[in-house]
Protein backbone atom coordinates (compact mmCIF):
# COMPACT_ATOMS: atom_id res chain seq x y z
CA UNK A 1 0.00 0.00 0.00
CA UNK A 2 3.22 2.36 0.65
CA UNK A 3 4.43 2.05 -2.19
CA UNK A 4 1.17 3.03 -4.12
CA UNK A 5 1.62 6.34 -2.74
CA UNK A 6 5.10 7.46 -4.01
CA UNK A 7 3.66 8.85 -7.02
CA UNK A 8 1.26 11.00 -5.30
CA UNK A 9 3.71 12.03 -3.29
CA UNK A 10 6.03 13.21 -5.21
CA UNK A 11 3.28 14.93 -6.70
CA UNK A 12 2.64 17.17 -3.62
CA UNK A 13 5.28 16.45 -0.80
CA UNK A 14 2.37 17.69 1.48
CA UNK A 15 0.57 14.48 1.52
CA UNK A 16 2.47 12.45 4.51
CA UNK A 17 1.44 9.06 4.01
CA UNK A 18 1.73 6.67 7.11
CA UNK A 19 1.99 8.86 9.28
CA UNK A 20 3.54 7.51 13.58
CA UNK A 21 -0.07 7.82 14.82
CA UNK A 22 1.63 6.22 18.52
CA UNK A 23 0.34 9.39 20.58
CA UNK A 24 -2.79 9.61 19.18
CA UNK A 25 -4.04 6.20 20.45
CA UNK A 26 -7.82 5.84 21.13
CA UNK A 27 -9.12 4.29 23.91
CA UNK A 28 -12.68 3.72 23.45
CA UNK A 29 -14.11 3.81 27.27
CA UNK A 30 -12.62 7.86 27.04
CA UNK A 31 -14.66 8.44 24.43
CA UNK A 32 -18.41 11.05 24.85
CA UNK A 33 -21.42 11.01 22.89
CA UNK A 34 -21.64 13.07 20.21
CA UNK A 35 -21.92 13.11 18.71
CA UNK A 36 -35.77 19.07 -0.30
CA UNK A 37 -33.99 22.40 -0.31
CA UNK A 38 -34.25 25.77 -1.28
CA UNK A 39 -31.00 28.06 -2.00
CA UNK A 40 -30.72 31.07 0.35
CA UNK A 41 -32.87 33.94 -0.92
CA UNK A 42 -30.54 37.04 -2.62
CA UNK A 43 -30.84 39.07 0.84
CA UNK A 44 -29.02 40.06 3.38
CA UNK A 45 -29.16 37.82 6.58
CA UNK A 46 -30.57 40.50 8.37
CA UNK A 47 -33.96 40.32 5.96
CA UNK A 48 -34.22 36.36 5.79
CA UNK A 49 -34.28 36.24 9.74
CA UNK A 50 -36.89 39.00 9.49
CA UNK A 51 -39.32 36.89 6.89
CA UNK A 52 -38.65 33.95 9.03
CA UNK A 53 -39.31 35.07 12.19
CA UNK A 54 -42.68 35.41 10.47
CA UNK A 55 -43.48 32.63 8.94
CA UNK A 56 -42.07 30.25 11.42
CA UNK A 57 -43.42 31.68 14.79
CA UNK A 58 -45.79 28.68 15.45
CA UNK A 59 -49.11 27.36 14.91
CA UNK A 60 -51.69 29.89 13.66
CA UNK A 61 -49.08 32.74 14.62
CA UNK A 62 -48.63 31.62 17.83
CA UNK A 63 -45.40 32.60 20.04
CA UNK A 64 -42.71 30.19 20.08
CA UNK A 65 -41.65 30.24 23.64
CA UNK A 66 -38.40 29.21 24.97
CA UNK A 67 -36.73 25.79 25.73
CA UNK A 68 -37.47 26.17 29.68
CA UNK A 69 -39.53 23.38 30.94
CA UNK A 70 -43.54 23.35 30.92
CA UNK A 71 -45.56 23.52 33.99
CA UNK A 72 -46.26 19.65 35.64
CA UNK A 73 -48.84 18.15 34.54
CA UNK A 74 -52.02 16.37 36.69
CA UNK A 75 -49.85 13.34 36.97
CA UNK A 76 -50.02 11.44 40.53
CA UNK A 77 -47.05 10.49 42.61
CA UNK A 78 -46.17 6.77 43.34
CA UNK A 79 -47.89 4.92 46.03
CA UNK A 80 -46.98 2.17 48.37
CA UNK A 81 -49.44 0.10 46.48
CA UNK A 82 -47.78 0.81 43.41
CA UNK A 83 -44.48 -0.29 44.41
CA UNK A 84 -45.42 -3.32 46.15
CA UNK A 85 -46.92 -4.21 42.76
CA UNK A 86 -43.44 -3.64 41.18
CA UNK A 87 -41.48 -4.72 43.64
CA UNK A 88 -43.58 -8.53 42.64
CA UNK A 89 -42.85 -8.44 39.20
CA UNK A 90 -39.18 -6.63 38.96
CA UNK A 91 -37.95 -8.64 42.38
CA UNK A 92 -34.47 -6.86 43.07
CA UNK A 93 -35.47 -4.06 40.20
CA UNK A 94 -37.40 -1.70 41.73
CA UNK A 95 -35.21 0.82 42.67
CA UNK A 96 -35.88 3.96 44.94
CA UNK A 97 -32.60 4.50 47.27
CA UNK A 98 -32.15 8.02 46.42
CA UNK A 99 -28.33 7.71 45.48
CA UNK A 100 -28.90 5.22 42.98
CA UNK A 101 -31.79 7.04 41.20
CA UNK A 102 -30.05 9.94 41.15
CA UNK A 103 -27.75 9.22 38.07
CA UNK A 104 -30.95 8.59 35.76
CA UNK A 105 -32.11 11.71 36.81
CA UNK A 106 -29.98 13.59 35.39
CA UNK A 107 -28.81 14.09 31.53
CA UNK A 108 -25.27 13.48 29.75
CA UNK A 109 -24.61 17.26 29.42
CA UNK A 110 -25.62 17.67 33.29
CA UNK A 111 -28.91 20.66 31.98
CA UNK A 112 -31.40 18.78 32.78
CA UNK A 113 -32.53 17.25 35.86
CA UNK A 114 -35.51 15.23 37.16
CA UNK A 115 -36.52 14.62 40.46
CA UNK A 116 -37.90 10.49 39.83
CA UNK A 117 -38.01 8.73 43.11
CA UNK A 118 -38.28 5.17 41.26
CA UNK A 119 -36.13 3.35 38.17
CA UNK A 120 -38.06 0.49 36.90
CA UNK A 121 -35.56 -2.05 35.48
CA UNK A 122 -37.49 -4.99 33.50
CA UNK A 123 -35.68 -7.67 31.59
CA UNK A 124 -38.66 -8.86 29.60
CA UNK A 125 -41.17 -7.35 26.96
CA UNK A 126 -43.91 -9.06 29.02
CA UNK A 127 -42.43 -6.87 32.17
CA UNK A 128 -42.34 -3.49 30.44
CA UNK A 129 -46.00 -4.93 29.27
CA UNK A 130 -47.30 -5.30 33.25
CA UNK A 131 -46.10 -2.29 34.22
CA UNK A 132 -48.22 0.14 31.55
CA UNK A 133 -50.63 -2.47 31.89
CA UNK A 134 -50.54 -1.42 36.03
CA UNK A 135 -50.76 2.20 35.11
CA UNK A 136 -53.88 2.08 32.60
CA UNK A 137 -55.78 -0.13 35.23
CA UNK A 138 -54.74 2.21 37.68
CA UNK A 139 -55.28 5.64 36.07
CA UNK A 140 -58.68 7.11 36.43
CA UNK A 141 -59.22 11.02 35.45
CA UNK A 142 -57.98 11.61 39.19
CA UNK A 143 -55.07 9.43 39.12
CA UNK A 144 -52.46 9.00 36.37
CA UNK A 145 -48.88 7.30 36.71
CA UNK A 146 -45.98 9.26 33.64
CA UNK A 147 -43.29 7.27 32.54
CA UNK A 148 -40.17 8.00 30.85
CA UNK A 149 -38.60 5.65 28.61
CA UNK A 150 -34.84 5.49 29.18
CA UNK A 151 -31.66 3.47 27.14
CA UNK A 152 -28.14 4.49 27.62
CA UNK A 153 -28.97 8.22 28.15
CA UNK A 154 -26.79 9.68 25.86
CA UNK A 155 -28.86 12.61 24.50
CA UNK A 156 -27.80 15.98 24.43
CA UNK A 157 -31.85 17.55 24.31
CA UNK A 158 -32.98 16.52 27.26
CA UNK A 159 -35.81 13.70 26.06
CA UNK A 160 -33.93 10.82 28.08
CA UNK A 161 -34.62 12.02 31.41
CA UNK A 162 -38.24 12.52 33.43
CA UNK A 163 -38.61 16.47 33.85
CA UNK A 164 -40.76 16.55 37.24
CA UNK A 165 -41.20 13.09 38.86
CA UNK A 166 -42.19 10.42 36.21
CA UNK A 167 -41.27 7.23 36.84
CA UNK A 168 -37.89 6.09 34.88
CA UNK A 169 -38.18 3.04 32.67
CA UNK A 170 -34.76 1.62 32.19
CA UNK A 171 -34.23 -1.08 29.02
CA UNK A 172 -30.43 -1.19 29.99
CA UNK A 173 -31.07 -4.96 31.39
CA UNK A 174 -32.89 -6.08 28.22
CA UNK A 175 -29.46 -6.59 26.69
CA UNK A 176 -29.85 -10.01 24.91
CA UNK A 177 -29.39 -10.68 21.25
CA UNK A 178 -32.00 -13.25 20.32
CA UNK A 179 -30.71 -14.08 16.61
CA UNK A 180 -28.47 -13.09 13.52
CA UNK A 181 -29.32 -14.63 10.49
CA UNK A 182 -25.06 -15.20 8.84
CA UNK A 183 -27.17 -15.38 5.29
CA UNK A 184 -29.58 -12.40 5.36
CA UNK A 185 -27.52 -10.02 7.81
CA UNK A 186 -30.37 -9.58 10.14
CA UNK A 187 -29.25 -8.89 14.00
CA UNK A 188 -32.30 -9.49 16.65
CA UNK A 189 -32.07 -8.13 19.53
CA UNK A 190 -33.74 -6.68 23.00
CA UNK A 191 -33.68 -2.71 22.87
CA UNK A 192 -30.55 -2.31 26.06
CA UNK A 193 -27.95 -3.86 24.01
CA UNK A 194 -25.14 -1.48 23.95
CA UNK A 195 -23.99 -0.51 20.16
CA UNK A 196 -20.57 -1.25 20.88
CA UNK A 197 -21.26 -4.89 22.63
CA UNK A 198 -23.05 -5.34 18.92
CA UNK A 199 -20.14 -4.54 17.45
CA UNK A 200 -18.28 -6.42 18.78
CA UNK A 201 -20.45 -9.39 18.23
CA UNK A 202 -20.78 -8.94 14.59
CA UNK A 203 -17.25 -8.22 13.99
CA UNK A 204 -16.31 -11.69 15.17
CA UNK A 205 -19.17 -12.96 12.50
CA UNK A 206 -17.88 -11.06 9.51
CA UNK A 207 -20.67 -8.56 9.63
CA UNK A 208 -21.03 -4.40 11.56
CA UNK A 209 -23.37 -2.69 12.30
CA UNK A 210 -25.08 0.00 9.94
CA UNK A 211 -23.86 2.65 12.37
CA UNK A 212 -21.73 4.18 14.32
CA UNK A 213 -21.67 6.43 17.10
CA UNK A 214 -18.85 8.62 19.98
CA UNK A 215 -21.36 7.40 22.51
CA UNK A 216 -21.19 3.30 21.46
CA UNK A 217 -20.01 2.16 24.57
CA UNK A 218 -22.72 3.51 26.15
CA UNK A 219 -25.79 4.35 24.39
CA UNK A 220 -28.47 1.61 23.39
CA UNK A 221 -30.13 0.47 20.16
CA UNK A 222 -33.55 0.72 21.52
CA UNK A 223 -32.69 4.79 22.11
CA UNK A 224 -30.83 4.83 18.85
CA UNK A 225 -34.03 4.19 17.04
CA UNK A 226 -36.04 5.95 18.89
CA UNK A 227 -34.07 9.12 18.47
CA UNK A 228 -33.02 7.81 14.86
CA UNK A 229 -29.35 8.30 15.63
CA UNK A 230 -27.26 8.87 12.42
CA UNK A 231 -23.79 8.77 13.02
CA UNK A 232 -20.54 7.97 10.73
CA UNK A 233 -21.90 5.90 8.12
CA UNK A 234 -25.12 6.71 7.06
CA UNK A 235 -23.21 8.12 3.98
CA UNK A 236 -22.83 4.72 3.24
CA UNK A 237 -25.47 2.52 4.95
CA UNK A 238 -28.66 4.98 4.96
CA UNK A 239 -30.74 5.93 7.84
CA UNK A 240 -32.66 3.36 10.50
CA UNK A 241 -35.40 4.26 8.14
CA UNK A 242 -33.75 1.74 5.97
CA UNK A 243 -32.03 -0.54 7.82
CA UNK A 244 -34.40 -1.50 10.60
CA UNK A 245 -37.17 -4.12 9.65
CA UNK A 246 -38.61 -4.73 12.18
CA UNK A 247 -39.82 -3.59 16.30
CA UNK A 248 -41.58 -5.12 19.13
CA UNK A 249 -42.86 -1.77 20.96
CA UNK A 250 -45.29 -1.87 24.24
CA UNK A 251 -48.05 0.66 23.65
CA UNK A 252 -49.12 2.89 26.19
CA UNK A 253 -52.16 0.16 27.34
CA UNK A 254 -49.60 -2.28 27.79
CA UNK A 255 -50.50 -4.04 24.44
CA UNK A 256 -47.55 -5.89 22.85
CA UNK A 257 -46.99 -4.76 18.86
CA UNK A 258 -45.06 -7.55 17.28
CA UNK A 259 -43.38 -6.21 14.05
CA UNK A 260 -40.52 -8.28 14.31
CA UNK A 261 -40.10 -8.30 10.97
CA UNK A 262 -36.52 -9.75 9.31
CA UNK A 263 -38.21 -9.15 5.85
CA UNK A 264 -36.34 -6.79 3.68
CA UNK A 265 -39.64 -6.56 1.59
CA UNK A 266 -43.32 -6.29 3.01
CA UNK A 267 -45.86 -4.44 1.68
CA UNK A 268 -48.56 -5.57 3.58
CA UNK A 269 -50.52 -2.51 4.04
CA UNK A 270 -49.00 0.40 6.63
CA UNK A 271 -45.35 0.33 7.70
CA UNK A 272 -45.94 0.81 11.52
CA UNK A 273 -42.26 0.57 12.83
CA UNK A 274 -41.56 3.86 10.43
CA UNK A 275 -43.78 5.87 13.54
CA UNK A 276 -41.87 4.77 16.03
CA UNK A 277 -38.37 5.39 14.34
CA UNK A 278 -37.74 9.16 15.75
CA UNK A 279 -40.86 9.06 17.86
CA UNK A 280 -38.13 9.60 21.33
CA UNK A 281 -40.54 6.83 23.60
CA UNK A 282 -43.86 9.19 23.35
CA UNK A 283 -46.03 7.04 21.39
CA UNK A 284 -44.24 3.19 22.64
CA UNK A 285 -41.59 1.32 24.61
CA UNK A 286 -39.08 0.27 22.09
CA UNK A 287 -38.06 -3.53 23.56
CA UNK A 288 -36.92 -5.17 20.47
CA UNK A 289 -35.44 -4.55 17.03
CA UNK A 290 -34.55 -6.16 13.97
CA UNK A 291 -31.91 -4.86 11.67
CA UNK A 292 -30.26 -5.33 8.59
CA UNK A 293 -26.18 -5.79 8.87
CA UNK A 294 -23.59 -4.82 6.04
CA UNK A 295 -20.76 -7.25 5.61
CA UNK A 296 -17.44 -6.36 7.22
CA UNK A 297 -15.32 -4.75 4.70
CA UNK A 298 -12.12 -6.66 3.87
CA UNK A 299 -10.66 -3.51 2.92
CA UNK A 300 -10.64 0.03 5.13
CA UNK A 301 -8.41 3.50 4.66
CA UNK A 302 -9.10 6.16 6.07
CA UNK A 303 -7.38 9.82 5.01
CA UNK A 304 -6.66 13.04 6.63
CA UNK A 305 -7.05 16.51 4.39
CA UNK A 306 -6.45 20.07 5.17
CA UNK A 307 -8.15 22.25 3.15
CA UNK A 308 -7.70 25.94 2.91
CA UNK A 309 -11.23 27.17 2.56
CA UNK A 310 -14.79 25.66 2.69
CA UNK A 311 -15.68 25.76 -0.69
CA UNK A 312 -12.82 23.72 -1.71
CA UNK A 313 -13.89 21.19 1.26
CA UNK A 314 -17.18 20.64 -0.88
CA UNK A 315 -15.22 20.73 -4.08
CA UNK A 316 -13.29 17.58 -2.76
CA UNK A 317 -16.49 16.22 -1.95
CA UNK A 318 -17.61 16.18 -5.32
CA UNK A 319 -14.59 14.32 -6.34
CA UNK A 320 -14.63 12.35 -3.70
CA UNK A 321 -18.17 10.89 -5.18
CA UNK A 322 -17.42 10.86 -8.35
CA UNK A 323 -14.03 9.12 -8.10
CA UNK A 324 -14.28 6.63 -5.08
CA UNK A 325 -18.22 5.68 -5.75
CA UNK A 326 -18.89 2.47 -3.93
CA UNK A 327 -15.96 2.55 -1.93
CA UNK A 328 -17.13 5.52 -0.29
CA UNK A 329 -18.35 5.35 3.74
CA UNK A 330 -17.30 8.22 4.81
CA UNK A 331 -16.86 12.15 4.72
CA UNK A 332 -16.81 14.05 7.77
CA UNK A 333 -15.20 17.54 8.32
CA UNK A 334 -13.91 19.78 11.31
CA UNK A 335 -12.46 23.41 11.71
CA UNK A 336 -9.45 24.77 12.77
CA UNK A 337 -11.11 25.64 16.27
CA UNK A 338 -12.06 21.95 16.79
CA UNK A 339 -8.40 21.02 16.20
CA UNK A 340 -7.39 24.15 18.48
CA UNK A 341 -9.27 22.06 21.64
CA UNK A 342 -7.92 19.34 20.61
CA UNK A 343 -4.20 20.23 20.96
CA UNK A 344 -5.55 22.16 24.01
CA UNK A 345 -7.58 20.01 26.19
CA UNK A 346 -6.89 16.56 24.71
CA UNK A 347 -3.11 16.85 23.88
CA UNK A 348 -3.64 15.31 20.43
CA UNK A 349 -2.03 17.02 17.98
CA UNK A 350 -2.52 17.63 14.45
CA UNK A 351 -0.70 14.79 12.38
CA UNK A 352 -0.49 17.99 9.15
CA UNK A 353 0.34 20.85 9.05
CA UNK A 354 -2.20 24.07 10.01
CA UNK A 355 -5.46 24.55 7.19
CA UNK A 356 -8.69 26.39 7.81
CA UNK A 357 -10.17 22.98 7.63
CA UNK A 358 -9.79 19.12 7.66
CA UNK A 359 -11.49 16.47 6.18
CA UNK A 360 -11.72 12.75 7.40
CA UNK A 361 -12.46 10.26 4.22
CA UNK A 362 -13.11 6.50 5.02
CA UNK A 363 -13.06 3.65 2.11
CA UNK A 364 -13.99 0.27 2.86
CA UNK A 365 -15.01 -2.33 0.22
CA UNK A 366 -14.35 -5.82 -0.64
CA UNK A 367 -10.70 -5.80 -3.00
CA UNK A 368 -7.37 -3.74 -1.47
CA UNK A 369 -6.02 -3.04 -4.82
CA UNK A 370 -8.99 -1.90 -6.49
CA UNK A 371 -9.71 0.10 -3.29
CA UNK A 372 -6.05 1.31 -3.01
CA UNK A 373 -5.69 2.23 -6.67
CA UNK A 374 -9.22 4.23 -6.67
CA UNK A 375 -7.84 5.67 -3.69
CA UNK A 376 -4.53 7.01 -5.33
CA UNK A 377 -6.75 8.42 -8.06
CA UNK A 378 -8.70 10.36 -6.29
CA UNK A 379 -5.67 12.02 -3.97
CA UNK A 380 -3.76 12.30 -7.17
CA UNK A 381 -6.19 14.79 -8.79
CA UNK A 382 -7.10 16.18 -5.51
CA UNK A 383 -4.03 17.19 -5.02
CA UNK A 384 -2.71 18.04 -8.85
CA UNK A 385 -6.38 20.43 -8.28
CA UNK A 386 -5.53 21.95 -5.45
CA UNK A 387 -8.27 21.25 -3.31
CA UNK A 388 -6.38 19.93 -0.78
CA UNK A 389 -3.08 21.93 0.69
CA UNK A 390 -1.74 18.65 3.33
CA UNK A 391 -2.72 15.22 4.20
CA UNK A 392 -2.04 11.69 5.42
CA UNK A 393 -3.13 8.21 5.05
CA UNK A 394 -3.59 5.04 7.41
CA UNK A 395 -4.39 1.90 6.54
CA UNK A 396 -3.58 -0.41 9.79
CA UNK A 397 -6.40 -0.31 12.26
CA UNK A 398 -4.47 1.72 15.21
CA UNK A 399 -3.53 4.24 12.77
CA UNK A 400 -7.30 4.61 11.47
CA UNK A 401 -8.29 4.99 14.88
CA UNK A 402 -6.05 7.11 15.76
CA UNK A 403 -7.45 9.72 12.71
CA UNK A 404 -10.90 8.87 13.64
CA UNK A 405 -10.45 9.80 17.27
CA UNK A 406 -9.59 13.66 15.81
CA UNK A 407 -13.21 13.39 15.27
CA UNK A 408 -14.90 11.63 17.19
CA UNK A 409 -13.27 13.26 20.44
CA UNK A 410 -14.26 16.51 19.23
CA UNK A 411 -16.86 16.29 21.71
CA UNK A 412 -14.65 15.41 24.57
CA UNK A 413 -12.55 18.21 24.19
CA UNK A 414 -15.31 20.57 24.09
CA UNK A 415 -16.60 19.46 27.72
CA UNK A 416 -13.31 20.91 28.80
CA UNK A 417 -13.73 24.17 27.23
CA UNK A 418 -16.88 25.31 29.48
CA UNK A 419 -20.37 25.13 29.02
CA UNK A 420 -21.79 24.27 25.62
CA UNK A 421 -24.52 24.69 23.57
CA UNK A 422 -25.07 22.40 21.34
CA UNK A 423 -26.75 22.35 18.08
CA UNK A 424 -27.37 19.20 15.86
CA UNK A 425 -29.20 20.42 12.98
CA UNK A 426 -29.02 19.49 9.08
CA UNK A 427 -29.02 22.35 6.10
CA UNK A 428 -27.97 22.19 2.50
CA UNK A 429 -24.35 21.05 1.79
CA UNK A 430 -23.51 24.35 0.19
CA UNK A 431 -24.76 26.38 3.17
CA UNK A 432 -23.64 24.27 6.34
CA UNK A 433 -20.48 26.34 7.60
CA UNK A 434 -22.09 29.27 6.79
CA UNK A 435 -23.89 29.07 9.63
CA UNK A 436 -20.82 28.83 12.13
CA UNK A 437 -19.12 31.97 10.60
CA UNK A 438 -22.92 33.67 10.76
CA UNK A 439 -22.92 33.05 14.22
CA UNK A 440 -19.38 34.40 15.32
CA UNK A 441 -20.68 37.24 13.74
CA UNK A 442 -23.42 37.75 15.43
CA UNK A 443 -22.48 36.51 18.91
CA UNK A 444 -18.82 38.48 18.68
CA UNK A 445 -17.01 38.14 22.28
CA UNK A 446 -19.93 37.13 24.48
CA UNK A 447 -18.84 33.29 23.63
CA UNK A 448 -15.65 31.96 24.44
CA UNK A 449 -15.76 29.44 20.98
CA UNK A 450 -17.84 28.84 18.36
CA UNK A 451 -17.05 25.68 16.56
CA UNK A 452 -18.32 23.51 13.83
CA UNK A 453 -17.68 20.10 12.31
CA UNK A 454 -19.93 16.94 11.28
CA UNK A 455 -21.19 14.73 8.16
CA UNK A 456 -20.68 16.63 5.16
CA UNK A 457 -22.03 13.56 3.39
CA UNK A 458 -25.81 14.15 4.81
CA UNK A 459 -25.79 18.12 5.57
CA UNK A 460 -25.45 17.57 9.44
CA UNK A 461 -23.55 20.23 11.44
CA UNK A 462 -23.02 19.86 14.54
CA UNK A 463 -22.35 23.67 15.91
CA UNK A 464 -21.27 24.14 18.95
CA UNK A 465 -20.71 27.26 21.47
CA UNK A 466 -18.90 27.53 24.81
CA UNK A 467 -18.83 29.44 27.66
CA UNK A 468 -16.93 29.87 30.81
CA UNK A 469 -20.12 29.17 32.54
CA UNK A 470 -23.62 29.27 32.05
CA UNK A 471 -24.70 32.11 30.78
CA UNK A 472 -28.51 33.07 30.30
CA UNK A 473 -27.39 36.09 28.33
CA UNK A 474 -25.43 33.96 25.77
CA UNK A 475 -28.18 31.69 25.53
CA UNK A 476 -30.73 34.46 24.18
CA UNK A 477 -28.69 35.47 21.97
CA UNK A 478 -28.26 32.43 20.17
CA UNK A 479 -31.60 30.90 20.35
CA UNK A 480 -33.79 31.34 18.59
CA UNK A 481 -31.29 32.85 16.03
CA UNK A 482 -29.87 29.56 14.93
CA UNK A 483 -33.38 28.30 14.62
CA UNK A 484 -34.48 30.72 12.35
CA UNK A 485 -31.50 30.86 10.53
CA UNK A 486 -31.93 27.86 10.01
CA UNK A 487 -35.32 27.71 9.09
CA UNK A 488 -34.06 30.30 6.20
CA UNK A 489 -32.83 27.54 4.03
CA UNK A 490 -34.99 25.21 4.49
CA UNK A 491 -33.13 22.72 7.18
CA UNK A 492 -34.25 21.01 10.19
CA UNK A 493 -33.31 22.20 13.97
CA UNK A 494 -33.10 18.63 14.40
CA UNK A 495 -30.77 16.55 12.25
CA UNK A 496 -30.54 13.64 15.23
CA UNK A 497 -31.01 13.21 18.73
CA UNK A 498 -34.05 14.17 18.07
CA UNK A 499 -36.35 17.25 19.80
CA UNK A 500 -36.95 16.36 23.24
CA UNK A 501 -37.35 19.06 25.94
CA UNK A 502 -34.95 21.49 24.52
CA UNK A 503 -36.08 21.86 21.05
CA UNK A 504 -39.72 21.18 21.37
CA UNK A 505 -41.44 24.55 21.07
CA UNK A 506 -39.02 24.96 18.29
CA UNK A 507 -40.35 22.46 15.89
CA UNK A 508 -42.65 25.23 14.20
CA UNK A 509 -39.32 25.97 12.21
CA UNK A 510 -38.94 22.69 10.38
CA UNK A 511 -42.39 21.29 10.03
CA UNK A 512 -46.01 22.79 9.21
CA UNK A 513 -48.89 23.67 11.73
CA UNK A 514 -50.67 20.80 10.18
CA UNK A 515 -48.01 18.06 10.00
CA UNK A 516 -47.47 19.24 13.52
CA UNK A 517 -50.94 18.74 14.44
CA UNK A 518 -50.99 15.34 12.74
CA UNK A 519 -48.35 14.54 15.12
CA UNK A 520 -50.72 15.31 18.04
CA UNK A 521 -53.68 13.12 16.93
CA UNK A 522 -51.10 9.96 16.36
CA UNK A 523 -49.63 10.74 19.48
CA UNK A 524 -53.39 11.42 21.26
CA UNK A 525 -54.54 7.87 19.54
CA UNK A 526 -51.42 5.95 20.92
CA UNK A 527 -51.24 7.37 24.12
CA UNK A 528 -54.72 8.98 25.27
CA UNK A 529 -53.57 9.87 28.67
CA UNK A 530 -50.17 11.30 27.61
CA UNK A 531 -47.94 9.01 30.54
CA UNK A 532 -45.43 8.26 27.69
CA UNK A 533 -42.83 10.81 27.60
CA UNK A 534 -44.42 13.92 28.75
CA UNK A 535 -43.41 17.41 27.85
CA UNK A 536 -40.99 15.71 25.14
CA UNK A 537 -40.91 16.32 21.09
CA UNK A 538 -44.56 17.94 20.65
CA UNK A 539 -44.59 21.62 21.66
CA UNK A 540 -46.56 22.93 24.42
CA UNK A 541 -49.23 25.12 22.52
CA UNK A 542 -50.49 21.95 20.55
CA UNK A 543 -53.90 21.30 20.98
CA UNK A 544 -54.91 17.56 20.77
Amino acid sequence: MAGLFQRALRLRTALRCLYDYSTLSRSTATLSPVDFHRPFLTCSSEQVLASTRKLHAGAEGSKVSPSAAPERLPFCRVTEEDLAFFRKILPGRTIVDPDLVEPSNVDWLKSVRGSSEVLLRPQTTEEVSQILRWMVTKSTESRNLAVNPQGGNTGLVGGSVPVYDELILSTSLMNKILNFDSISGVLTCQAGCVLENLSFYLEERDYIMPLDLGAKGSCQIGGNVATNAGGLRLLRYGSLHGTVLGLELVLADGQVLDCLSTLRKDNTGYDLKQLFIGSEGTLGVITAVSILCPRKPKSVNVVFLGCETFEQLLKTFQLCKGMLGEILSAFEFLDSECMRLLNTHLKLPNPISDCPFYIVIETSGSDPTHDAQKLHNFLEEAMTSSLVSDGTVATEEAKIKALWSLRERVTEALTHDGFTHKYDISLPVERIYQLVTDMRKHLGNQAKSVVGYGHVGDGNLHLNVTSPSKDPALLAAIEPFVYEWTASCRGSISAEHGLGLKKRNYIYYSKQSQAVALMGNIKAMLDPKGILNPYKTLPDNLKQ
